[in-house]
């Protein structure tokens, strides 16, 4: 009963303890507590309760209940990190039972060994055992030990016999009321999705597993340690982090497994150095090792070393010790079969390189390079890492290129299984060491147009095409309304000053739900393998247009300016200075959306000459008289372009890639033309540009008031060919797909705009922060705008800065003009600054909006 209903088991043991049971009896009733406590309470308590059994079962003089709870000793004694003992215990167990008992006890000591990370030798046990468990018909026992055998190959890196043992389990568990075996089964299903590259499964299946183990009531470390290392995986290193944190945390409150402490510690350290934080991954790593080592776990504590010397690397550590403790690590690896053995000849190589020894990093790289033909995705990246970096050192800037797209073709078919747009910009982060290879590569072969084809191929890929919608999921549905209902109410309750804990703790739920619903989603494109032509685009471009990409190679600004047929490069300043400068802007411009800080205007202008400098350098003088399209990295996605004394007076547009805007520029407007304004609550003017622009478009769609409630706009929104909405906005940093424009119902967010079957051709949003981003991956954006280009919007004003309300009105009409004489988005902005005031306030109002897009 203990895995079937964990608590009912251990309520009916103590009950017979109760009443006076036979030495036999009281030998079961003490194991069955002492299982529970060993798997889901106190270690101290599971060994007394165990020894206790064992005591017992002596005193009843049954060898097979001897052994039997030797078994569950043994594998506790583990646990607790008393290997010698563990296994002497199993030993003994084995030494006692006879027949069926012996393949019991066999296949603990085949788990206790897999625990070890001895995985050979765990396989010889529970292949020893799994031909008498099933001559006898033990379903239960014969499932455990499929389930068991299967997890030993995934950590061999044999995913089709892990993938055909799971099978054969789940089979079996169907015929039984193993709940907690059958949510173990489905753990494990989660956790050989992800060995075969399947993230969104994984994270489906993982969390399925949670809400079987919820009910029945029991903690799920395992669980926690397999949901890391997928988190990492997809690229949410902080969040695994932090849930590796929170699971230790709760191991030691109960006085927990320490083999499942000394795991956490490890995810909780690749997390770490995963997130960029190297000293917390060298604490949790350097603990890990220790915890490992005591407990004699070779097999964990070299992975464990592994990421020590990651984490060292990262904080800047190098040295021909480290070089040789990693070689001794990737070593050890093979030796146990590792998949993780690649990533650490790879790093010793690399640290090679760094220190000038060339023939150690041939060495350790082209063992390295192996792995680039076979196994998961991950895998294959790190070989094509290792084989760029073997091209590199021996000067073939071909060989390096040819490497890096191979390795980046890997992760472009990978991130295409990825649905949720949050994962696939995530995902880039695995190869931004292939990226920087190749355009680095690039620019010493001296061609700008190489160096600007390696810049598209890893830049703003997650906009390449859109997230996989999913409208018949009417549990995300029902999240999605909820949510904005309780965000509703919480905003309310501020503006009372009432309290709002409970609200908010609900709405941070609501917001799980929705996320975990969103990641689950498998990518539904298979990608169109479409390579960037810049060819095209200088045809695209004709004679008069200038694209302005910005690239970034160790740490200084590199300028490519294509027009007029051609492709060149200039060299602008350290991209470090740009950051800082473009935070002083930032904060200038909020300065000037107050009255009475007309002072403040001559700072502003000349940062914006300063950040013309770092930015453009010698390229200003080069622009030529006619529009500019700006592609900046991610990193500069607040930048004001508009400031910028060249840009100034331009037709100036704005793109997240080359490759954007020639989407955009070739995306053709819906038939019908219609037009949508819609006016959020709670707006200092009330939307006051609304009812005049419903006077300039006699037959647009009005939302406003009741009208403007999520749902409504939501469905007006799709198709449109134009459409303003003015309402408050809210960015997200601590999760960009929730922020949100305030309707009359509550927040509309992201992931309601991409649910869209086509967002609106051209979209206005006239209030703060709807041009905010978060920069994730290599060099993505998530956001409002960018979830908007993917959907079939060509074009987006929006606002990068604070704003004042009453100034944004008359900027909204002019360019409500523009557009209704037939100009362009960019064009109608142009026009539209051109024809406010001359005050700090408006000036500063106009410099805030920028065009996205191409329309």
């Amino acid at each position: 009963m203990v895995f079937a209903a964990p608590n009912d088991a251990l309520a009916r043991a103590e009950g017979l303890l109760d009443a006076d049971p036979s030495p036999l009896h009281a030998s079961v009733a003490h194991q069955v507590i002492g299982i529970w406590q060993r798997d889901w309470g106190d270690m101290r308590i599971a060994l007394h309760h165990l020894r206790r059994a064992r005591d017992l079962a002596a005193r009843a003089d049954s060898a097979d209940r001897e052994a039997d709870v030797l078994a569950a000793l043994g594998v506790a004694l583990v646990h607790a990190g008393r290997t010698q003992q563990g296994l002497a215990a199993l030993e003994r167990g084995i030494e006692r039972g006879s027949g069926h008992t012996r393949a019991r006890v066999l296949f603990r000591r085949a788990y206790a060994r897999w625990v070890l990370g001895h995985h050979r030798e765990a396989l010889e046990d529970v292949r020893r055992a799994i031909p008498v468990l099933r001559q006898v018909d033990d379903v239960i026992w014969t499932a455990r030990a499929l389930t068991l055998r299967a997890t030993v190959h995934l950590a061999l890196g044999a995913v089709d016999r892990a993938d055909a043992d799971f099978t054969a389990a789940e089979a079996l568990w169907d015929t039984t009321g193993q709940e907690h075996d059958k949510a173990d089964a489905v753990e494990s299903r989660g956790l050989a999705a992800f060995r075969s590259g399947d993230i969104p499964v994984a994270l489906r299946l993982l969390d399925e597993a949670e809400e079987r183990y919820a009910k029945l009531g029991t903690p799920t470390f395992m669980l926690n340690i397999r949901r890391c290392e997928v988190l990492m995986a997809a690229g949410l290193a902080p969040e695994a982090l932090a849930e590796a944190d929170a699971a230790i945390a709760v191991l030691d409150g109960i006085g927990g497994q320490s083999t499942r402490k000394a795991e956490l510690l490890l995810a909780a350290a690749r997390a770490a150095r995963l997130a960029g934080d190297a000293h917390t991954a060298i604490a949790r790593a350097d603990m890990a090792v220790r915890l490992f080592a005591g407990q004699r776990r070779s097999w964990w504590e070299t992975h464990a070393r592994l990421v020590l010397i990651e984490a060292r690397v990262a904080a800047g550590r190098s040295s021909g010790r480290l070089v040789a403790d990693t070689a001794a690590v990737a070593d050890r690896l093979a030796s146990f079969g590792a998949p993780a053995a690649p990533e650490a000849s790879l790093l010793a190589g690399r640290i090679a390189l760094n220190l000038g020894w060339r023939a150690d990093a041939e060495r350790h790289l082209g063992v390295a390079a192996r792995s680039r033909h076979n196994g998961p995705p991950l895998a294959r990246m790190t070989g094509w890492a290792a084989q760029a970096l073997r091209a590199q050192a021996a000067g073939s800037g071909r060989g390096v290129l040819e490497a890096c797209r191979r390795g980046l073709d890997v992760l472009d078919a990978h991130r295409m299984t990825l649905g949720a747009s949050e994962l696939r910009a995530r995902a880039t982060a695995q190869g931004a060491e292939l990226a920087a290879l190749a355009q680095q590569a690039s620019l010493d072969s001296g061609s700008p147009r190489r160096l600007l084809v390696w810049s598209e191929r890893w830049r703003a890929t997650a906009l390449s095409t859109p997230p996989t919608r999913p409208p018949a999921d009417p549990e995300l549905l029902s999240d999605l309304t909820a949510f904005r209902e309780i965000a509703a109410r919480a905003e309310e309750a501020r503006r009372e000053a009432r309290p709002v804990p409970v609200l908010e703790r609900e709405q941070r739920r609501l917001e799980r739900e929705i996320r975990s619903r969103t990641l689950h989603l498998r990518g539904d494109t298979p990608g169109d393998g479409h390579r960037f032509d810049p060819g095209r685009l200088l045809e695209r471009l004709g004679e008069d247009v200038r694209l302005v990409e910005l690239a970034v190679l160790d740490g200084r600004v590199q300028v490519l300016l294509c027009g007029q047929g051609r492709v060149r490069r200039f060299e602008a300043g350290l991209m470090a200075e740009a950051e800082t400068e473009a935070e002083h802007v930032q904060a200038g411009l909020r300065r000037l959306a107050h009255p009475g800080a007309e002072a403040r205007l001559p700072v502003v202008e000349a940062a914006g000459r300063r950040l013309e400098e770092l930015l453009l350098g010698p390229a200003a003088a080069h622009l030529g008289d006619g529009p500019v399209v700006v592609v900046p990295p991610a990193r500069l996605h607040r930048v004001p372009w508009a400031l910028l004394p060249s840009l100034r007076e331009r037709v100036l547009s704005v793109s997240p890639s080359a490759s954007g805007w020639l989407r955009a520029r070739e995306t053709e407007p819906p038939p019908g033309g219609r037009q949508v304004l819609v006016r959020g609550p709670g707006l200092a003017t009330g939307g006051a540009e609304v009812p005049h622009l419903a006077g300039r478009y006699g037959g647009a769609v009005v939302l406003e008031h009741a009208d403007a409630r999520a749902r409504r706009v939501l469905e007006e929104l799709d198709g449109a060919a134009l459409a303003h909405i003015a309402a408050h906005g809210t960015f997200r940093a601590d999760g960009p797909l929730f922020s949100s424009l305030r309707m009359a119902d509550g927040p509309l967010i992201v992931h309601d705009f991409e649910r869209l079957d086509r967002s609106p051709y051209r979209i206005i949003l006239s209030c703060c922060d709807t041009a905010r981003f978060a920069s994730v991956g290599a060099d993505e954006l998530l956001g409002l705008v960018t979830a908007l280009l993917p959907l079939g919007t060509a074009g987006v004003v929006a606002c990068t800065a604070p704003v004042n309300d009453a100034a944004v009105v008359p900027l909204m009409l002019a360019l409500h003009k523009g557009l209704s004489e037939g100009l362009s988005l960019a064009e109608a902005l142009r026009d539209a600054r051109a024809a406010l005031p001359g005050d700090a306030l408006h000036r500063a109002t106009g410099w805030a909006f920028s065009a996205f897009g191409a329309a």
